[in-house]
């Protein structure tokens, strides 16, 4: 695990923690998933990876998570896109591979799209995804919900499920959910105007796989690739998941080198 202390970048008002490595280009800008953290193993391989070949590495936790300041109940897909771009334009130059696992599939999608609105989509080279949960809220959390959910968003804002990763449970907030709402980019095609690779575990118990083969369907227009694992899990942790994970980044690195 990196030992070395994350700096901050205050946004909102709100002290979100980063960790930059200096390198050659096109950098790599790491994008965790809901309720996870900058230092997990999936980060963590990328970063020794990026050390060891001196490429530019960023990664940061959204608001409420890992040694970012805020309660993670506050969070929405927009608050935590916003910290992103914010992270992103403060400290990347030139082009960058976007690497988004699970929820980060989403802000890194939505961070495509906001880059190219703006007039910098030229700065994202290529995008890698791990498990993407795009639209999780409105795909695979809102067919779900049970009375008893329900009764919990309308009473107390939230309701909550138990976690496999985490002693504590997953909270799922009505602001969540109707903010994911005003974020969907599963509703049509997709132009990301990069290429982008899909890893997906087949035994993936959170987010099946045909969610990643839906949004493959709608990155026809795109030079887009999926990689299924047949026994893959959400995690995609293992030895040989990580060793996937990097080859596809570097692959990605170098295509946008040339």
């Amino acid at each position: 695990m990196d030992v070395s202390k994350p700096e901050f970048l205050d946004v909102g008002g709100a002290a979100i923690a980063y960790r930059r490595q200096a390198g050659s280009g096109p950098g790599v800008v790491w994008l965790g998933g809901y309720k996870s953290d900058m230092l997990g193993t999936k980060a963590e391989t990328l970063s020794q990876w990026a050390s060891a070949r001196g490429n530019a590495f960023l990664r940061h936790d959204y608001s409420g998570h890992g040694e970012s300041a805020g309660v993670f109940a506050d969070g929405t897909i927009s608050r935590w896109l916003a910290e992103s771009l914010a992270v992103f334009r403060a400290f990347t130059d030139g082009p960058q591979i976007l690497v988004g696992s699970s929820m980060g599939a989403w802000v890194a999608l939505r961070m495509n799209q906001e880059l190219g609105r703006s007039g910098e989509g030229a700065r994202i080279a290529g995008i890698v995804l791990l498990a993407p949960a795009p639209d999780f809220t409105r795909e695979l959390v809102e067919p779900k919900l049970t009375a008893a959910d329900r009764a919990d968003l309308e009473s107390k804002g939230y309701f909550e499920v138990p976690s496999d990763y985490s002693a504590e449970p997953y909270i799922y907030t009505r602001d969540l959910i109707e903010d994911g709402r005003a974020n969907l980019v599963m509703t049509g095609p997709l132009d990301t105007h990069c290429p982008v690779h899909i890893i997906q575990g087949l035994a993936d118990p959170d987010v099946p796989h045909s969610h990643a083969m839906k949004l493959m369907s709608l990155l026809s227009a795109d030079d887009a690739t999926l990689a299924l694992v047949p026994d893959g899990d959400h995690r995609l942790s293992r030895p040989q998941d990580l060793e996937m994970l990097t080859r596809s980044v570097q692959g990605m690195v170098e295509r946008a080198a040339k």
